[in-house]
């Protein structure tokens, strides 16, 4: 493109010198060339287009009527200068382009290994999972989510880090690498919500802290903690229901207490888990109406493709252009158990009584 329109000023430049007579010059805005090809093209690129631009002012001084002034020898000088400096700029333009490649690459590296890819079968579950950043620039962020099948049944958790940045970015893969040993040994999901409460209070300041919600599918029974984070959906038969604990905790870091809620399932209900990113998007002052869209944009086709037609909506809702990173779970409870996995008895999940919601 820049080196184009370099071209193109060479030409335009060449006619009209050759075409308004004697008494005019041009010569000066040859100049012009090598810095419109230092604004896209590689440093060599720009060294062509101003010998050419300096060999056309030599050509024009020779070929005046005045001859070799004083005045074309200046300008053809001031050309080699022009080209000095545009060569100057466009290998620092390049080094820079190379640096954000770079720093692009790493921060890809960073959020892939906080947000691994799902499967889509997990237990009894189809699952899907979407991260939107808010940074066209630097995809990364301190939001999380896993979905884990464990010997307690399909545990999954979803988290934002107060913060942006790689600080972010370590706070959230302390908070999965905790989760993803707890979740695995720990058979009440409060135990592992203090596992990771203590290792973020460790890790970080006061006011710093982490929102999650940690849920777990055990034979058709579903157990919700919620820590400071917003509250999970149930899309159940054109309903949508808040999974609202009884008592909230605090975030991570702060001394986090949940209680727990129970709730059954029933063959293709589907759970929405997501950060506040979602219900803050908003345009004009509007929050994005998530309880209104969620069913209609949620309840049809296979989990990936619902969770692609909520981002589609969003980006429409607010122009493309997103505050804060949204990342999004959505998971489908099939009713079929793996051929593996024994029927468990409501009154052993979890180790209490499971009630009914």
């Amino acid at each position: 493109m820049g080196l184009g329109a370099a071209v193109a000023a060479l030409v335009v430049v060449t006619i009209a010198e050759l075409f308004d007579g004697p008494t005019s010059s041009y010569v000066g805005w040859l100049a012009v060339a090598p810095y419109l090809a230092a604004s896209f093209a590689h440093w060599r690129y720009v060294v062509g287009v101003g010998g050419l631009a300096t060999l056309l002012a030599a050509i024009s001084a020779i070929t005046s009527p005045a001859g070799v002034t004083q005045g074309s020898v200046c300008a053809i000088g001031g050309m080699m200068a022009a080209t000095g400096t545009a060569v100057v700029v466009s290998n620092f333009r390049q080094r820079q382009q190379q640096r954000y490649a770079e720093l692009d690459r790493l921060a890809a590296i960073a959020q892939d290994a906080v947000i691994r890819p799902l499967d889509p079968q997990v237990g009894r579950l189809a699952v899907a999972g979407r991260y939107v950043s808010a940074s066209a620039a630097l995809d990364i962020g301190g939001d999380l989510y896993e979905v884990l099948d464990t010997p307690f049944g399909v545990r999954m958790i979803i988290g934002d880090v107060r913060g942006k940045g790689l600080e972010s970015v370590r706070l959230a893969n302390l908070v999965l690498g905790v989760y993803r040993h707890a979740a695995f040994e720990r058979a009440d999901l409060r135990d592992i919500v203090t596992d990771l409460d203590r290792a973020v209070a460790r890790s970080v300041g006061d006011e710093e802290f982490v929102t999650a919600a940690i849920v777990e599918e055990r034979g058709g029974t579903l157990t919700v903690v919620n820590c400071g984070h917003p509250v999970p959906l149930l899309l159940r038969r054109g309903q949508v229901i808040p999974l609202e604990t009884p008592r909230t905790g605090q975030p991570l870091g702060l001394g986090s207490r949940p209680e727990t809620r129970v709730q059954h399932l029933e063959p293709n209900d589907r759970l929405l888990l997501y950060t506040d990113g979602l219900s803050e998007a908003r345009r004009s002052g509007e929050f994005f109406p998530t309880d209104e869209r969620a069913v209609a944009l949620l309840s049809h086709g296979t989990v990936e493709h619902g969770l692609a037609s909520l981002e589609s909506a969003l980006v429409e809702w607010v122009h493309g252009r997103f505050e804060d990173d949204i990342a999004m779970l959505l998971m489908e409870y099939t009713g079929a158990a793996p051929a593996s996995e024994p029927a468990v008895p409501s009154w052993e999940i979890g180790g209490t009584p499971a009630t009914r919601s």
